[in-house]
């Protein structure tokens, strides 16, 4: 081999032996009768040492070397007298007697170190130099220990990992389908997965009771911090379990990587609530938890005071800020501002004091009385110092604003403090969701959920109120991933399609395979599916997922170091049957 150790392994134990390392120059300096060089690979740094006067022609090549050269050097190891604390191989350095360049380099387009001089568009052009940087490189250990330990932790109670297709079948519920043209057969087209949903399905059917697979799953859709057209999911099934099992389960699997990751532990199980109380209370179905402020609902306490916003509005709610009486009115309209933003879309907020004194002062004193005002307060459990700020409107709407000024506020008090983690299971969401420009429900998860038993009855009456056996973790306000117990039935899945809106034609069509698998045995089964990138980012401390992927795409989906996607020839289409419309 080239090298006898690596650039972070060397000690003081290890002085005045000859060594042989490889790696990159990180920096050179010259001081005048010695030159020091840092020499790096992914292990760490190691100091090597030239001495003009024991050997000034290898000090002069040493001086020609320039960044990010490959080189190889031998020497012997020995005590620094000039110590470094802030790297592990810090007590020594090698004191070099050869030296050769493996491979020369350009002028690198920015600066290897922790804090770059170029920009992210230029850094994932050259996402092969980028990685060199030691947050990256921090950020793909990271990633590689969490699928290590997702692994460990699965085989040991009886999972096995299953890989499923890449080129699989069309369908048109969820997020568009990426497709890839058949040249064997004109005119026809594969998919590629959004997930292995029916694959690891018909797995249970096939009496594997336990898999699971670190899976690429693709959706195209438009792209944000969070997402990317090509993903990475954690894809878990279960037979012969009911919705409690499954989630203590991966609870399991969720307390094992916050203790082996993260160095975290967990008494107890993880909170549950509704999904109704999720929003109710937090506004959204991913609520973050590490603080309170939950939002409350006064709409029937502040109706009829003459107060128009009020009075018009089908919901009025708010939350209770401990302490918040003393913002001032400039951060008080800081607020107003930030709740107005076009993707919020209030109109206004009211705010009200419960000063330290014992009296009210309130944005609305012209219309309500401090006895009103004090109804509201004991409805949130205010206490003197207190401040209530109240939004009104259309309710999702309000909810939504209301959920963000929630965050916003509790950023601002330094409640969502970095390093503190709060999961919880949303549980019971609805089996469907009506969309008004196509006049039809559709599944809220996916067409193979199963509604909750005790709703049955009102498929046919009133579906918008069908529970499902539908779960999310959640973490800090960030949905980790989610899953069901499924439909394990061909009645009640052909039912399901009813529903939907399928004809009977349609559903054979798309989903046939699936059904007959059903008649043939199918248990009972259920299972979850987490999103990886977004998993190892929170742990990593991140909202972009982008730093943790080795080779990610931008935020319009183009991968700028390959430049793709491009045009392929025509020679190409052709023999794939396609011609392009200008």
């Amino acid at each position: 081999m080239y090298r006898t150790h690596t650039c972070g392994e060397l000690n003081k134990n290890n002085a005045g032996k000859e060594v042989t390392l490889c790696g990159w120059v990180q920096r050179s300096r010259n001081l005048g009768g010695m030159t020091f060089i840092d020499l790096r690979d992914r292990y760490g740094i190691t100091q090597l040492v030239f001495d003009m006067e024991g050997d000034p022609g290898l000090c002069n090549e040493a001086r020609e070397l320039g960044r990010e050269y490959v080189i190889s050097a031998t020497g012997k190891v020995r005590e620094r007298s000039n110590k470094n604390p802030n790297i592990p191989t810090g007590e020594i350095e090698m004191e070099v007697s050869a030296l050769s360049v493996l491979n020369p380099s350009e002028l690198p387009p920015f600066t290897i170190e922790d804090d770059t001089d170029g920009g992210e568009e230029l850094r994932m052009k050259y996402r092969y130099i980028d990685l060199r940087r030691e947050p990256l490189k921090k950020n793909l250990l990271l990633r590689h220990k969490m699928a290590s330990e997702v692994r460990s932790y699965l085989n040991t109670i009886d999972f096995i990992e299953v890989e499923t297709p890449v080129l699989i079948k069309s369908t048109p519920e969820g997020a568009r389908d990426f497709v890839v043209p058949s040249r064997m057969s004109p005119g026809e087209f594969y998919a590629l997965p959004q997930s292995p949903q029916m694959f690891k399905q018909l797995l249970m059917v096939s009496g594997y009771d336990r898999y699971y697979q670190i899976v690429k799953c693709f959706r195209d859709e438009d792209l944000r911090a969070d997402r990317q057209p090509e993903f990475t999911q954690v894809d878990c099934e279960m037979s012969f379990v009911e919705q409690d099992d499954v989630l203590k389960t991966f609870e399991g699997l969720a307390k094992h990587l916050f203790i082996k990751v993260k160095g975290t532990d967990f008494n107890g199980p993880f909170p549950r609530i509704s999904y109704r109380e999720a929003v109710e209370s937090y506004g959204t179905d991913k609520p973050d938890i590490r603080f309170g402020m939950r939002i409350k609902e006064i709409t029937g306490s502040v109706k009829g005071g003459g107060f128009a916003i009020f009075d018009d509005a089908s919901y009025t709610g708010g939350i209770c800020v401990r302490g918040g009486a003393s913002f001032t009115r400039k951060q008080i309209d800081l607020l107003t501002s930030f709740v107005r933003k076009p993707q919020l879309g209030a109109k206004g907020m009211i705010y009200a004091r419960f000063n330290e004194d014992g009296t009210f002062k309130s944005s609305v004193d012209k219309f309500f009385s401090g006895e009103q005002i004090s109804g509201w307060m004991r409805q949130f459990d205010a206490r003197e110092g207190d401040l209530l700020l109240i939004l009104s409107g259309e309710k999702g709407q309000t909810l939504k604003a209301l959920c963000e000024l929630r965050l916003k506020v509790g950023e601002d008090l330094g409640m969502r403090k970095e390093g503190e983690f709060a999961p919880l299971w949303v549980v019971d969401f609805p089996l469907l969701e009506w969309d008004d420009e196509t006049e039809r429900f559709y599944a809220m998860h996916h067409p193979f959920t199963s509604p909750k038993a005790e709703d049955l009855p009102l498929l046919d009456k009133d579906p918008g109120a069908v529970r499902a056996n539908a779960y999310d973790l959640v973490i800090n306000g960030v949905e980790i991933g989610g899953g069901s117990v499924r439909i394990h039935n061909s009645a009640m899945q052909k039912k399901m399609f009813e529903v939907l809106g399928f004809s009977e034609k349609d559903a054979h069509d798309q989903f046939g395979f699936f059904m007959d698998a059903f008649r043939y045995g199918a248990p009972p089964h259920g299972g979850v599916a987490f999103g990886f990138d977004r998993w190892v980012a929170l742990f990593g401390g991140s909202e972009s997922i982008r730093d943790y992927i080795a080779f990610p795409k931008n935020n319009a989906g183009r991968d700028v170091m390959i430049n793709t996607p491009s045009p392929v020839s025509g020679n190409q289409l052709k023999e794939l049957g396609l011609n392009l419309d200008e």
